[in-house]
């Protein structure tokens, strides 16, 4: 979890957190068990989490307690809606939700088949392939939306992996899509030469030049009035495109850019295709929205 727009009480629990449950995920499957004070059936279970997880101990089972009183912050990052609540924590992610084992041998049979899947390595360090969950979950979580939270995942991987490109670009794009373009200036400007060249961080540059674009409500109106009124108005079309991608609307961006080469393909040294296609490096050439619009500019150039 990352720390950038906490208060320090929220740092705290999520450097907790990270000390508790995160790093001893990677390598070792962490029960993690909500519960409170005044909850009775939380007391009730524990003895239960307890005795298992110790007999698990040799087989890489780790148990965690997070008193949901004193750490909010991460209780309601879990979503946690009552408790008792338990997750089964694995690579700083949950992989099972074990609330509804509440004897020893519905936990042990849970535990069993997530042992048998998971390469969890009692007592070991996690390799370098073992953040490749946490990528694959942070480019979902980034996908879906969420910046603020893709944000805490890649940060949570560079602690892991310094030197890790993907997660370095990660996290530019993260804090671009958050609107901190400041931030994301810094982290690119900031980073070893050496990961400089590598294809992610090249994404990420790529979004970053297209981001500085990014317009206040009232200058997208304008330039969005300005290129309806002006529809034969290259310049126009232009600048309203650029804009409107770098505040979200790429749809709206690439319609008026294809509209662009379809009118006239060479208008500026083909300037209308040249922002497609650093659009496209910017979101990604894997990503299911360039592929379809590669198609579309692809029909306009080729019939």
């Amino acid at each position: 979890m990352a720390t950038l727009g906490l208060n320090i009480d929220e740092q705290k629990a999520v450097d907790r957190f990270r000390t508790n449950v995160a790093e001893p995920s990677m390598t070792s499957l962490v029960v993690l068990d909500f519960w409170a004070e005044w909850c009775g059936p939380c007391k009730a279970l524990a003895p239960m989490l307890e005795k298992v997880c110790a007999e698990y101990a040799d087989k890489g089972v780790i148990l965690a307690k997070l008193n949901v009183d004193e750490e909010p912050f991460i209780a309601g990052q879990f979503q946690v809606r009552s408790i008792p609540t338990v997750y089964a924590i694995f690579q700083g992610q949950p992989v099972a939700d074990l609330t509804s084992a509440r004897s020893e041998s519905q936990l042990r049979q849970m535990l069993d088949q997530l042992l048998a899947k998971l390469p969890v390595q009692p007592g070991g360090e996690a390799p370098a392939q073992d953040i490749a969950p946490l990528l694959a979950m942070a480019e979902d979580v980034l996908g879906g939306g969420d910046a603020e939270r893709a944000l805490a995942i890649y940060a949570q991987i560079l602690e892991l992996v310094p030197d890790n490109a993907a997660a370095h670009a990660g996290l530019i794009r993260a804090l671009i899509a958050a609107g901190h373009v400041a931030e994301a200036e810094a982290a690119l400007a900031e980073l070893d030469p050496k990961l400089a060249g590598d294809p992610a961080v090249a994404q990420a540059r790529a979004a970053l030049e297209l981001a500085k674009d990014k317009p206040d409500d009232s200058e997208l109106a304008a330039l969005r009035a300005a290129a309806t009124g002006r529809p034969d108005d290259m310049d126009a079309q232009l600048a309203f495109a650029t804009a409107a991608f770098a505040a979200g609307e790429r749809d709206a961006a690439a319609d008026t850019l294809l509209a662009m080469v379809s009118a006239d393909r060479d208008w500026n040294e083909g300037a209308a295709r040249t922002k497609l296609l650093q659009i496209f490096e910017a979101v990604g050439l894997e990503d299911p929205w360039v592929a379809a619009t590669r198609r579309k500019l692809s029909t306009v150039l080729f019939g």
